[in-house]
């Protein structure tokens, strides 16, 4: 699938890596460097961002229905 940004998010995230290079390092990147940098780090920590969030929304979904289950459950006359 493969972990995409759109073409200004790409553009403002590099602009921000630039800007952090140069205060934090005294060194300036390049727009091909820093978008080099950005399309990297999304193929080294992007898949492990995104499965962790998908598990975070999964586990917080399973809270909810429990909750629901709890809520609604109509005891039954015997």
């Amino acid at each position: 699938m493969g972990l995409q940004l759109s073409d200004e998010r790409k553009f403002d995230v590099a602009r921000a890596l630039q800007g952090f290079f140069k205060d934090e390092f005294d060194n300036e990147l390049s727009e091909f460097q820093a978008a080099e940098v950005v399309d990297f780090m999304l193929k080294q920590i992007g898949p492990s961002q995104y499965n962790q969030a998908i598990g975070d929304a999964r586990n917080f979904l399973m809270e909810k229905i429990e909750e629901l289950d709890v809520t609604l459950y109509e005891p039954e006359i015997r």
